[in-house]
């Protein structure tokens, strides 16, 4: 499993979102992004932190920040996800998961004592030349839009 840290530079990218087009690492060059990894769409944690990020999207966009959400589930559920929940953010199916790979999310968990693979809650922000500013892993969904929002406003960022 891959081990990336703050510093590193950011696995590259490109996968289809629900907005019929695609986003890759090279299309966003040049501009500060958040990417966030989540499990599965339409369960209560994911739709929690998808709303908290489009609740503030209104404060990443002032500070020209796009926000991309990343699981493996296909494009069609995406789209269903992303209507009922009105989400105007790219959500990114990585269906082979060669991205939640990379990024070293995709991980052993544990759940009533059976032990499964999926993807660990994380958050990257990466800077304008792809390079990781901060990781966020094993995140919990309350408070967490906040805590990123603090970080992008701190003098030295």
């Amino acid at each position: 499993m891959t081990q990336l840290n703050e510093g590193s530079l950011a696995p590259n990218f490109d996968l289809p979102t629900q907005l019929e087009s695609s986003i890759s690492l090279t299309a966003l060059k040049g501009k500060k992004f958040v990417l966030y990894f989540y499990p599965k769409a339409n369960t209560s944690g994911c739709t929690k932190e998808a709303c908290a990020f489009e609740e503030n999207l209104t404060a990443f966009k002032k500070l020209y920040i796009p926000v991309i959400g990343v699981s493996r589930d296909p494009v069609k559920k995406l789209k269903d996800f992303a209507q009922k929940h009105n989400l105007t953010f790219p959500l990114a199916s990585d269906e082979k998961g060669e991205m939640t790979e990379a990024y070293g999310v995709w991980v052993e968990k544990s759940m009533y004592g059976r032990k499964y693979m999926g993807i660990e809650r994380s958050t990257f922000l990466i800077d304008e030349k792809g390079k990781i500013l901060k990781i966020w892993h094993k995140v919990k969904v309350t408070n967490h839009v906040n805590e990123i929002l603090k970080t992008l406003d701190a003098p030295d960022r």
